[in-house]
């Protein structure tokens, strides 16, 4: 394996240290014929000794996280961020289709320790506290995600498949969503703001992205969906 290598759907690429690697529908990654991603979305290359992952789309942004969810970074539409740590793994939505791929490389300029987790009855980010049933909303959401082993791609449930998985009334599940999304938009979580039906979809795909890759919730979150089935916190 090369200084740098990704990892996709347990396909591996080796991007060339004199050259520029270009992911999207088309390009030496060829992630998905999905229309709803560009041509060319993300160009990973080194210079001056440093690889980067640069955002060459007009539309969609990038969830960049090292593995250990301590680093999260939102690569938006012109912009770029370097590539340091081991293992650095990138998600992005196109459309109702969610992608994920890992970055590793051979010798990082950072290690990441893994965050300290408890098994309290509220979860903290920050100065962020979530409830189980906000938990539980999230989990719904991201379960796809979370059942699949590895890299690849998913699809996000819409709102009304979500709320049914957990019994609850969709104006229910609406109005928690918006409390999600208001608290983690307060402590600065880019992605979230914005409202009508247009932008339902991309707060969604957002919000999936920053749970996982943060670690807010995981795999072990699961047990949620049936814990909380038709519990009303209020």
């Amino acid at each position: 394996m090369g200084e740098l290598a990704i990892d996709y759907c347990g396909e591996w690429y080796e991007p060339q240290e004199e050259s520029v690697f270009d992911i999207g529908r088309e390009g030496e990654l060829e992630v998905d014929d999905n229309p709803y991603l560009h041509r060319k979305f993300l160009q990973i290359e080194r210079q001056n000794g440093i690889w980067w992952l640069s955002n060459v789309g007009s539309m969609l942004s990038a969830t960049v996280a090292d593995v250990s969810g301590g680093m999260q970074a939102w690569v938006a539409p012109g912009s770029r961020i370097p590539l340091v740590f081991g293992q650095t793994r990138v998600v992005f939505t196109a459309g109702p289709t969610t992608y994920e791929f890992d970055v590793h490389l051979k010798t990082p300029a950072f290690r990441q320790d893994s965050p300290n987790k408890d098994g309290g009855g509220e979860t903290t980010i920050g100065p962020v506290q979530f409830t189980d049933s906000q938990k539980a909303l999230i989990v719904a959401l991201a379960e796809p995600m979370l059942q699949r082993d590895g890299t690849g791609f998913t699809s996000i449930p819409s709102s009304a498949a979500a709320a049914k998985r957990l019994g609850w009334a969709l104006t229910r599940f609406n109005r928690k969503l918006d409390n999600v999304c208001d608290k983690l938009d307060r402590v600065g979580v880019a992605g979230l703001r914005g409202g009508g039906g247009k932008l339902a979809t991309n707060r969604r795909a957002r919000l999936v992205e920053h749970a996982v890759t943060s670690q807010l919730i995981t795999s072990e979150d699961l047990h949620l969906l049936d814990t909380m089935k038709g519990v009303d916190e209020g």
